[in-house]
């Protein structure tokens, strides 16, 4: 039985988890920003240098799907103690790291860490908050997460400039060891735990499928990239297959039986993939096609991904009063103008036309991201929104990590095709944007079918 108000421990608890989810968002915003920097100082290329976000996101992917499985089988407060502790120990092995690839290392811990503590946040907001109030927690966890990349651009801008891009990790430290005192104060155990095993089989499958299937796009120039796309995708039929047979899968795939429910979670993976593929993309093309400085191009995406972040929880708000349809299309609308405005300026954007219409895009996240997630586990019984949770935040880490790679790989084939880094950069960002708005066209028609489908079910009663 739920409390009819927010206690402040269950609020402390969300906290707790979402700083560190928090931290780990604005690492990853933070180094894109510095990527041309660390390309300099290690001496690689477009196509390496992203695997510090892709790695990182291939991580938690393959993490965040024993969230169900964890949540029944260990205490909430033991989960969030390793992951904080495995997150602050990728931190400090990063700030310290000598090579690119002891980065990569310190990137793959963190995500473990932010793999375990994401579906914490979530799963207390639904365990433990009033039912009135679910929408606009939801929102509040969106915010926490989705500060990071409003500020993560500017702030790693700043770091580099001033200082040495080591200290995007030294100063996250403070922030972790305060997480680490609220969590271990306010997080309770509210749900009996239960003797329930994971299955190995299953976790290798999952893990060979994103690691295939993301590997065979970042390197979609070398001549292996068709054979990891073909082990990844066996890999992830048999997992499954597999997930059918077993009584507790690692990820209850039956849940996408429900067709409102898989409409929702495919709209949530596509807004993921345009995301974090604009995240990557315009930092880049702000300092490798315009000119601009690391801080001058954080400022520039500084308002649209702020106003994103505060629209979250009023979006939420206004999803638990009017409900989903109005924020889902107006979001899904204006996400796909933007991409529209992208895909035809993008060898011309300047920084005026790259902050306007990513001030569009993520005033189109912000109504729309936390909702379709929202509404999407309410199609679900109470039962199985554990389960369908862990499907929400997997997919949401292999849709950044697939957004990243696929971004990446376009702007290094456009780079490849020519002499002028400028030119190829600007050629490989086109085509980018060319398939982002592709897929926010294919976001907006579910939508449409989706809300048009409950029409009509309304009408027959």
């Amino acid at each position: 039985m739920r409390e009819d108000k927010l206690s402040p421990r269950v609020l402390g608890a969300i906290i707790a988890t979402g700083l560190m989810s928090f931290c780990g968002v604005i690492i990853e915003t933070a180094m894109n920003i510095t990527f041309p920097t660390l390309m300099k100082e290690f001496s690689v290329g477009t196509a390496t240098v992203q695997w510090m976000t892709t790695l990182y996101l291939l991580v938690v992917a393959s993490i965040v799907p024993l969230s169900a499985t964890l949540k029944r089988r260990f205490k909430t407060r033991d989960l969030f103690l390793v992951a904080i502790s495995c997150f602050i120990l990728g931190v400090v092995l990063d700030a310290v790291a000598p090579t690119f690839s002891v980065l990569l290392i310190g990137r793959g811990i963190q995500g473990v860490g932010t793999g375990i503590a994401l579906p914490l946040m979530f799963n207390i907001i639904l365990d433990q908050v009033p039912a009135p109030m679910i929408g606009m927690m939801m929102g509040v966890g969106t915010l926490i997460t989705g500060v990071a990349p409003a500020i993560g651009p500017t702030f790693g801008g700043l770091v580099v400039t001033v200082m040495s891009w080591r200290y995007v990790f030294v100063f996250l430290l403070p922030l972790l060891v305060l997480a680490l005192v609220l969590g271990m104060r306010c997080i309770q155990q509210k749900s009996p735990l239960s003797a329930a095993t994971v299955d190995a089989p299953s976790v290798a499958l999952i893990v060979l499928a994103f690691c295939g299937l993301i590997w065979g796009i970042a390197e979609l120039a070398s001549r292996f990239s068709w054979l990891a796309l073909v082990i990844g995708g066996v890999a992830l039929a048999v997992f499954c297959l597999r997930a059918l047979r077993l009584k507790q899968p690692v990820i209850d795939v039956r849940l996408l039986a429900n067709q409102r429910f898989a409409a929702h979670v495919a709209v949530f993976l596509l807004y993921q993939i345009e995301a974090l593929g604009l995240s990557f993309l315009l930092p880049n093309y702000l300092q490798l096609v315009n000119g601009r400085t690391a801080l001058e191009a954080g400022l520039i995406v500084l308002p649209g991904a702020a106003l994103g972040a505060v629209l979250a929880p009023l979006s939420g708000r206004l999803y638990d009063h009017v409900g989903a349809k109005m924020p889902l299309l107006l979001g899904s609308v204006l996400g796909l103008l933007s991409l529209a405005g992208f895909a035809t300026l993008g060898k011309a954007l300047t920084a005026a036309g790259v902050a306007g219409l990513y001030l569009l895009f993520m005033a189109g996240i912000g109504l729309s991201m936390g909702n379709v997630m929202t509404d999407g586990l309410h199609q679900l019984a109470p039962a199985q929104q554990p389960d369908g949770n862990a499907i929400f935040n997997t997919l949401q880490q292999f849709g950044a990590a697939l957004g990243t790679s696929l971004a990446a790989a376009l702007v290094a084939a456009g780079q490849a095709g020519t002499t002028s880094r400028v030119v190829g950069t600007a050629v490989g960002s086109q085509h980018a944007f060319f398939l982002l708005a592709c897929g926010s066209v294919f976001a907006l028609v579910i939508l449409m079918v989706l809300f048009r489908g409950t029409k009509a079910e309304a009408a027959s009663r």
